[in-house]
Parts: structure tokens; sequence; C-alpha cells
């Protein structure tokens, strides 16, 4: 009795559609050069969270919701007496995904989130930092679908960032372009 392992859709579009394509375009020798996506890491941080602790635990569970895998709460490093911060406050949260977990966010992000953004033109291209990762903010949680809008208690944004093996910019832009990203210049304008 044979079992089947799971791949998440976008990984097997990865190595059927998007591996050809980067090397045709770069001209890559080996698969192994090809660009590939290595982590997505997820960060919030919640303002107020000095004077209200359990608005921290609403964040770590949200985060954790979104994106199917326990959030860690972050905590600072020094004293800064103009905020009223301790050492080792818990100020905010952070995941980061990889491998299955990762390829499910990406295709939930892509298809399902990103739509329900209210007047979405597409993500800014302009974002990359030179060595090959995208990050990205949201201001808002509410447009993942696992968030209920009725218990969310105050509306924050976050981080995403896509950390890729890519050397260059644009190396990284076609890697998640070919993932299907739609960055602002892709989206064609119907009159």
């Amino acid at each position: 009795m044979a079992t089947t392992i799971y791949t998440p859709r976008l990984q097997k579009k990865y190595k059927d559609e998007v591996v050809p394509a980067l090397m045709k375009k770069f001209g890559y020798t080996t698969v192994m050069q090809c660009p590939r996506l290595l982590k997505i890491c997820l960060n919030q941080g919640v303002k107020g969270s000095v004077s209200d602790k359990k608005m921290i635990d609403d964040a770590v569970n949200e985060m954790t919701l979104i994106s199917g895998q326990k959030a860690v709460a972050t905590r600072s490093s020094k004293d800064i007496s103009n905020f009223k911060l301790r050492k080792d406050m818990p100020i905010g949260c952070r995941v980061t995904l990889r491998g299955v977990n990762m390829f499910e966010f990406i295709d939930r992000f892509i298809s399902v989130t990103l739509p329900r953004v209210r007047d979405f033109k597409g993500i800014n291209d302009k974002s990359f930092d030179g060595r090959g990762n995208y990050t990205m903010g949201v201001t808002e949680q509410i447009i993942f679908p696992e968030i209920n809008i009725d218990k969310v208690t105050k509306i924050s944004g976050m981080d995403i960032t896509f950390v890729t093996s890519a050397k260059t910019n644009e190396e990284a832009y076609e890697l998640l372009k070919e993932l299907g990203m739609p960055f602002k210049n892709i989206i064609k304008k119907v009159d």
C-alpha cells in the first residue's frame, strides 16, 4: 500500500513551470542555479502593548490563524524610558514559514487574500532590497479570510518578507512574478 506525499499546488507549479521559464530567461545551465523561495517572514509590531498585555496574546492568536503555524511574541532588546519600555517586554509577534506551510501561505495570499483588498491595483515592484528579498506591508489584518472581523478588537498591519535565493532584484522579481504575485506593471488596464 503506497502512500502519496502531499505537494502544495504552488510547489508543483514552481517545479513544472517556473524553473523552465527562469532557465530560459536567464540562461541557467542547471536547475540548481534557479532562484527559489527560501522562507516567508511575517512580523507585526503591536502599538500599545506596553500598557495592555492582552493585545500581544490577541496578535499572536491572529498571526497563528493567518499563517497556520504558531507565532511567537517578540521582546524588546533594551530599555527606552520615553516609551515606558523595559527590556524583555513583549512588543510584537512574528512567524517564519518554510516548506509546505510557506507554499500554502503564498498560494492563499495570492489567490484569496490580495483580491479582498479594497481598490487593489497590484503590489509595488519597488520594495526589493538589492539581495533578492521582497518586503511588503499589509495595513489591515482583516483582509485575511481566516480572521473573523467580529472578534477583532484592534485593526493593525504587518510586514511580510519573501526571502529568496536570488542574487539580484531582477531574478527575485521574475521568480515572484512567475509564482503569480500581482505586481502593478503586470496588471493590464481594462477600460
